[in-house]
């Protein structure tokens, strides 16, 4: 897979604080990347870095193999966490402005405008200006501009801060479909369960510099604690003593008309052994390994480092 962004041993310091320490990663083209990393990590700087708002003391950047440059601004579509929408102008004439701003001919602006309030179901907000509008629906207008020019990489900062479950919702379905259509998608965000939801890569920065990074399911796996879920039935297994010499019975309760239990297998023993042995107590329906979410990798990662 090739990449659509390389950052390169970026370092980037305001006074004597250091916001980035020889910082590189990647993001592959078509990925949906995850940002990750606590307030004041330097996942910030970077973005507006990579925005060309501000430039590295020291390292580089590259777009699609080619240093980053003001040409590529077009190709990338930018939600900040802070918006920027001017308050007293009407949600229309600002989304044409901008829109025009990307690249679009009035035209085509409008065409694609159009389309996007008809979708979001906003056509009556076009004369209204952006200070009668709740954040919510701020929100819609800004997400509309960002990704209006159709940009093969986009960068959202904290993209669903101000959306109700609904709406939120509604925005990582249109985050999917542009990925399926070949858009990047660079996302930062606190929300766990996104990342979880969305994200194909991540990388986690804390203070300043570059913790972890690869797929997703790499990363669990670089994770995994030896944890198995079994639903069985018959013998309760917390009975079968020849069973704990080489495993620990962690929790084991009803589910349903089963039961249900997870048991980590001691280091030193597959995980083979424990499935013979619950073969020759219990009846079972289900037995998969249980690794860890990106909630707790990120609580470990940032407790390690702390």
């Amino acid at each position: 897979m090739s990449n659509i962004l390389e950052v390169k041993h970026v370092k980037k310091s305001y006074d004597k604080h250091v916001a980035l320490e020889d910082v590189s990663l990647s993001i592959p083209e078509g990925s949906v990347f995850g940002l990750l990393g606590p307030n004041g990590a330097g996942k910030t700087s970077l973005i507006r870095i990579i925005n060309q708002i501000t430039a590295p003391d020291k390292g580089e950047i590259l777009f699609r193999n080619s240093p980053l440059n003001p040409a590529h601004t077009a190709l990338i579509g930018y939600l900040p966490e802070e918006r920027g929408l001017y308050k007293k102008m009407e949600v229309g004439e600002q989304a044409l402005y901008l829109a025009q701003l990307k690249g679009l001919s009035r035209a085509e602006a409008l065409k694609r405008l159009k389309t996007w309030f008809e979708k979001f179901e906003i056509k009556g907000w076009w004369k209204k200006k952006i200070e009668e509008l709740s954040k919510g629906m701020q929100q819609k207008v800004q997400f509309i501009v960002t990704v209006v020019h159709e940009p093969p990489l986009l960068i959202l900062d904290e993209p669903f801060t101000g959306f109700d479950p609904i709406n939120a919702n509604l925005i990582k379905d249109e985050l999917l479909l542009m990925k399926a259509k070949g858009t990047t998608i660079a996302l930062s965000t606190h929300r766990m369960e996104s990342v979880e939801e969305l994200c194909t890569h991540i990388a986690l920065i804390h203070k300043s510099k570059k913790l972890l990074e690869g797929p997703v399911r790499e990363v669990r796996r670089s994770f995994r604690n030896n944890v198995y879920e079994i639903e069985y039935e018959g013998t309760n297994i917390s009975l079968a003593n020849s069973l704990w010499g080489n495993f620990e019975l962690i929790s084991n309760e009803a589910h349903g008309e089963w039961m249900k239990a997870c048991i980590r297998v001691n280091e030193g023993t597959h995980p083979n052994a424990l499935l013979q042995g619950l073969i020759e107590n219990v009846n079972i329906h289900s037995y998969r390994e249980v690794l860890p979410n990106m909630n707790d990798i990120f609580i470990q990662s940032v407790t390690k480092n702390a």
